[in-house]
């Protein structure tokens, strides 16, 4: 495995009774980069983000982490590497305040799985000074003391992926970050997921073309399972197989981004 890439697989496959969802897909995800994971509905994206952070298990095939095969691993022993999902860890308490979630997720970090809710006050206000920080980085500090619930749509996703953050991520996966969202909303996402990118590896899932286009420097095609094509955003969208696989008005889409 090269230390140039963060994360590998090798033919990995999945199948569900005949039914081949992803198909040897060989992947390689350059350390320090944004590498985008785009197809059409069906082409296999999710499948493939639950095999990475093993929520599913491969039916055949490889998967490496910094050079060393996670294929058997568990999800929580993939995770201590530094493999995290913004779902997996992030989904918002909406009567906690904006500021206790990401306490939560520092605690989950630094002692364990057990959360020890009981702990009292004062000895979770340790966590509060690091907590802020992760708000400034997501632009969040203002709504600190606000519950969670409170927070627009576009707002409560940039705290899940400051409670991502949270765990120290080294490689970190993003399901579709903008989805259901407005423009503003998207813009600031798109913005974010560029600044936390520049000091560690993302790798997304996204329908976006526009963020696509504008952020990742490396992108994966799927279809029907398989790697369609593979590079940068100039070389994808200009390939005539992935614009016939994005036909109707996923493909205007597509050549609308560029």
């Amino acid at each position: 495995m090269s230390g140039e890439y963060i994360l590998e697989t090798q033919d990995l496959t999945r199948e569900f009774k005949g039914f081949v969802a992803v198909n040897k897909v060989n992947l390689r995800v350059r350390r320090g980069t944004i590498h985008a994971l785009i197809g059409p509905n069906g082409a296999g994206k999710t499948t493939c983000f639950n095999l990475l952070t093993k929520f599913l298990q491969p039916s055949s095939g490889r998967i490496f982490f910094e050079g060393e095969d996670i294929t058997r691993e568990a999800p929580a022993q993939v995770a201590r590497r530094g493999v995290i999902r913004s779902f997996q860890i992030s989904a918002v308490f909406p009567h906690l305040t904006v500021l206790e979630n990401v306490r939560v997720a520092l605690q989950r970090r630094k002692l364990g799985p057990s959360f020890q809710f009981w702990r009292s006050e004062r000895s979770l206000n340790v966590l509060n000074e690091r907590a802020m920080e992760l708000l400034h980085a997501v632009d969040l500090q203002r709504y600190a003391e606000l519950p969670a619930v409170e927070l627009s749509y576009g707002r409560k996703r940039s705290l899940e992926i400051a409670t991502t953050l949270a765990m120290e991520p080294r490689l970190m996966l993003l399901d579709e970050p903008t989805q259901g969202m407005g423009i503003e909303d998207v813009d600031r996402i798109r913005q974010l997921i560029k600044k936390v990118a520049a000091d560690r590896t993302v790798l997304m899932v996204e329908h976006n073309m526009s963020v696509v286009s504008s952020i990742a420097d490396t992108i994966t095609v799927l279809q029907r399972g398989a790697v369609l094509a593979e590079g940068p955003y100039a070389q994808v969208s200009a390939n005539p197989a992935v614009v016939e696989a994005y036909m109707g008005s996923a493909n205007v889409e597509l050549q609308g981004a560029h």
